[in-house]
């Protein structure tokens, strides 16, 4: 006999975003179930990023990107605070090499202030260099409320505050079907001989959140997986701050750019390019990518560069098309009452995680 539990909140999905929701509706609901197919938390996207904490400029002035992004940074450099999680507001140039380059970074600029990035500065060759010795460049925004952070940490605290409000979070438990009626959601798993009922469900599931759309009967969103790979080197340590370069007109990726962790250590990435499996290996030929990337404003000779790590984003935005938003919807108008979706949801994730959270706490109904 298939045993039936009842709950408040079902989450799907234990990266940083289904963490953040949970805690922040674990406040508020007595019974919050976050369910995770994997064997812990944040397997996936959530640890395999820049860890950067994002100002806001990239994208457009009405996008929920840039909501989520800068209202996202504020709470989340006052939780990392509250709760000593360790990071690092070091700031970030994004560097332009000619005069193209130069054009691109004056209309990026102008986004950023529009977007109410008030702490933007344009900045010549030589405060560039004062900055940033090491760095090539002739123009450069600097952007001093970028930082970085330890996500693992962030995501260990949003767990354990989750649980102190009393949410039950079980791992290797995958959905494998889901049911609606009368505004009631009965879920089943794939590892369990249960079912699991509810009125609000969030979808939270990542590089699988169109799948798990697609269970319920939506079936108009499609992700498209796209890999991002990393590589390091010992040649430079503690650099002062990041460094990107001028940012792709299409909006898929931000550049090869340097990433830093908070012992001072340098790596590049990520490099941007479409998959149809989840496979975390690096394709040694991509190596000169990123070789000569790196070299439009940093010295590096290849001998110099090691592979690193590789993560996968869940975008909306297909191979050759342009700028896709976050989708993050309560479905009542499709008849879904409260069946909440997060599509898409890739950089800066990480950094709107609480925003996104709050955000989904208010358009429950």
């Amino acid at each position: 006999m298939t045993e039936t539990c009842e709950f408040d909140v079902v989450i799907i999905g234990a990266g940083v975003i289904g963490l953040a929701v949970a805690r922040e509706l674990s406040e508020i609901y007595e019974n919050v179930l976050l369910v995770e197919k994997e064997k812990s938390f944040g397997q996936h996207t959530s640890s395999r990023n820049s860890e950067i904490i994002h100002s806001g400029i990239y994208y457009p002035k009405k996008a929920l990107k840039t909501k989520m992004c800068i209202e996202g940074s504020k709470l989340l450099y006052e939780f990392l605070k509250k709760y000593n999680i360790p990071h690092k507001k070091c700031g970030k140039l994004i560097v332009a090499t000619n005069s193209a380059e130069e054009q691109e970074l004056e209309q990026l600029y102008q986004r950023g202030i529009e977007n109410g990035v008030d702490t933007l500065e344009m900045l010549g060759e030589k405060k560039i260099k004062k900055l940033e010795p090491s760095i090539k460049a002739t123009k450069a925004i600097h952007s001093p409320s970028t930082g970085i952070v330890d996500s693992h940490s962030v995501m260990v605290n949003l767990k354990r505050l989750s649980q102190e409000n009393g949410a039950l979070i079980v791992y290797n438990t995958e959905i494998s079907e889901i049911k609606a009626k009368n505004d009631v959601y009965e879920l089943t798993t794939a590892d369990y001989d249960a079912s699991i009922r509810t009125k609000v469900v969030i979808n939270a599931a990542g590089l699988w959140s169109d799948k798990i759309a697609d269970m319920v009967g939506i079936n108009s969103y499609q992700l498209h997986w796209c890999k991002g790979e990393y590589y390091k080197t010992n040649k430079y340590k503690n650099m002062n701050m990041l460094v990107y370069p001028t940012p792709d007109p299409s909006g898929k990726s931000l550049g090869i750019h340097t990433v830093l962790d908070l012992n001072g250590n340098l790596s590049f990435g990520p490099n941007a390019y479409y998959v149809d499996k989840v496979n975390y290996s690096i394709r040694e030929e991509n190596k000169v990518q990123f070789h000569t990337a790196i070299n439009s404003y940093l010295d590096l000779d290849l001998c110099d560069l090691h592979p690193a790590h590789a993560g996968i984003r869940p975008k909306l935005q297909e191979k050759d098309s342009l700028f896709k938003d976050f989708v993050i919807k309560n479905e009542n108008d499709l008849g879904y009452n409260n069946f909440i979706n997060l599509i898409g949801i890739e950089s800066p994730g990480l950094t709107g995680c609480l925003s996104i959270a709050k955000y989904v706490r208010e358009i429950i109904k």
